[in-house]
């Protein structure tokens, strides 16, 4: 009998059956991860400084990346606009894109590098050190302690966070227009203004709690199911930031089909 097509096939086989067990462990870590919600007493102690940790000091690369994208956004639409239209559309331009996409996206895809890492890491080391077998000994939830407070942290900061880009973006977008490109201030906020609408930024800060919640939840994922020393929590922290950044991406394609 000729094998030859066996092989492959076995492959397939066994990437599938991998692929649903994964997700069947995910299943499982989300579902223990909404039943310690109950345990209030536990994960309320230490939100504050999960949110100050995840939130707080993440604004400066937040920040220096949105301020810089808003000064490129200006000068490559000034570049784009032809002498048919207006200047002043350089604020459309700069306004719609960091709120809607680039402002989000950008800083969820930074903070999935720094706080999807630092979680992973964090909760990886504790994994491989026993720390958390040490905390179900002395009759903590793990998931109550470990899991939700950084979880809720991410779904309440991000937007925070991502508020801050947006206007830190369109700053540096109007402080490019205004030195760079000969505009008035009054032509750059009168394009800010043309097509503004207010459920952009409410769109906009939906993406980011997704993100938030994304990033958060799979850095915790990976970081739990870390087994091994030193290499399976370097190991863990790298599949966190790229799963969540492509998460990041899914979600962001999900809210346009869903809510634009």
């Amino acid at each position: 009998m000729n094998s030859s097509w066996i092989a492959p096939v076995a492959r397939v086989g066994r990437t599938a059956i991998g692929t649903a067990a994964a997700f069947g462990r995910f299943a499982s870590f989300l579902s223990s991860t909404t039943r310690a919600l109950s345990d209030a007493g536990t994960w309320a102690r230490v939100l504050a400084m999960h949110m100050a940790r995840l939130g707080v000091e993440s604004l400066p690369i937040a920040l220096f990346i949105a301020a810089f994208t808003g000064i490129v956004l200006s000068l490559q639409a000034s570049y784009t606009i032809t002498g048919m239209i207006p200047l002043y559309f350089v604020g459309v331009l700069v306004g719609k894109t960091m709120i809607l996409e680039l402002g989000p996206v950008l800083t969820g895809l930074a903070l999935a590098g720094r706080v999807g890492a630092n979680i992973a890491a964090e909760i990886g080391t504790m994994r491989v050190t026993e720390q958390i077998d040490a905390l179900e000994t002395l009759g903590y939830n793990p998931y109550a302690y470990l899991v939700v407070p950084r979880v809720i942290a991410g779904i309440l900061m991000f937007p925070i966070v991502v508020a801050f880009a947006n206007a830190v973006g369109i700053a540096g977008g109007w402080v490019s227009a205004i030195n760079l490109l000969d505009m008035s201030t009054h032509e750059f906020v009168r394009g800010l203004r043309l097509f503004f609408d207010p459920f952009d930024v409410e769109f906009s800060l939906i993406k980011a709690a997704s993100f938030g919640f994304a990033v958060s939840m799979i850095g915790c994922y990976y970081g739990f199911n870390t087994i091994g020393g030193a290499q399976a929590v370097g190991r863990s922290t790298t599949q966190a930031v790229v799963v969540s950044s492509m998460l990041i991406l899914v979600l962001d394609a999900f809210w346009a089909v869903v809510l634009l």
